[in-house]
């Protein structure tokens, strides 16, 4: 059975969608009639809180379920050496936010329909629903760091924007097996890691971002070759640009996605954390579909160029979950 009622491509698209406070009258609507009828969510075990989504369970799963707590979708698939590393994460916390919200694990290969209306151009992809409405997370390998603020912020949102407090755990419930932990690769990447430092340092930004990439390929998590990944693409970005012409371009075209990007790399890299983050934030709320989501990405590179630690970091989530809501 497909998803009714809803059109894939609007819900994804934020800015199409209806308004916060109709999409928050519709979730107490649901809510008040599950109760009136007695079929609501009553206290649930800490196994309830990750469940296996496919295109028939979608909408009971994932849309009606979203009237009541925020379900975050982790799509996966078995080939996916990323996705090992980020799906145990991922059902932790799920029972570590005791009910807070739902983690719905999708495989791609199995539910294709799924990830094509979604979107999704590779995976891991990190979705979340919140009375019916989707916001896309992340996508690829990301730190824990990172996952807890992105999932305080949506928790939060879902609560001061829709009202949902999320689930009752049931303490006494049985808590189902653990997640699996998944093996870390052991090095060395020693030599890998000190080549691509040589590299950024010789102006070879090609050179690093292989030698990055190379370290990652059996090491997916590994944080200094991640954090080194995005500097060097940033770097290899910037290289070669007019900065007058970029700020000239993104002066006289506001609506210029690539203009806009182009010119908060600029931003980062001259140390103006702040105006960088404004700008994509800025573009965010002009933007829709496509180039909303390409705006978004870049925001999120960014912020992994900085790190998660950094106060403007966090700052900047919030006015991003803003912009997007």
């Amino acid at each position: 059975m497909q998803p009714r009622n809803m059109s894939m491509s609007g819900v994804v698209d934020l800015a199409a969608v209806k308004a916060a406070q109709e999409a928050k009258a519709k979730a107490e609507q649901a809510r008040a009639e599950a109760a009136r009828q007695g079929t609501g969510t009553g206290a649930v075990s800490p196994a309830d809180l990750v469940i296996d989504v496919d295109e028939a369970s979608f909408e009971r799963d994932i849309l009606q379920r979203s009237t009541e707590v925020p379900v975050v979708i982790d799509f996966w698939a078995e080939w996916c050496e990323p996705c090992k590393q980020l799906s145990p994460v991922l059902e932790r916390l799920a029972v570590e936010y005791a009910g807070r919200f739902v983690l719905a694990k999708i495989d791609v290969d199995a539910n294709q329909m799924l990830m094509q209306q979604f979107g999704i151009q590779g995976i891991p992809a990190v979705f979340a629903v919140v009375a019916g409405q989707a916001l896309p997370l992340f996508q690829g390998a990301a730190g824990e760091a990172q996952i807890r603020q992105t999932l305080d912020q949506l928790v939060q949102v879902a609560e001061e924007r829709f009202g949902l407090t999320g689930l009752a755990v049931d303490p006494d419930a049985e808590p189902g097996p653990a997640p699996s932990v998944p093996e870390i690769p052991v090095g060395p990447y020693d030599a890998l890691l000190e080549a691509a430092v040589q590299a950024l340092d010789a102006g070879d930004f090609g050179g690093a971002i292989q030698a990055y990439k190379n370290v990652l390929s059996d090491d997916p998590g590994n944080p200094e070759a991640k954090l080194g990944l995005v500097q060097a693409e940033l770097l290899q970005r910037v290289q070669g640009l007019d900065p007058q012409q970029v700020r000239t371009d993104a002066a006289q075209k506001p609506a210029d996605v690539g203009a806009q990007i182009a010119a908060a790399d600029l931003d980062l890299v001259g140390g103006h954390v702040e105006d960088a983050f404004g700008r994509l934030i800025e573009t965010v709320r002009r933007t829709a579909g496509d180039d909303r989501d390409t705006v978004r990405l870049r925001l999120l590179e960014l912020f992994e160029v900085v790190g998660a630690e950094d106060p403007r970091v966090a700052a900047a989530r919030r006015a991003l979950a803003r912009a997007l809501f």
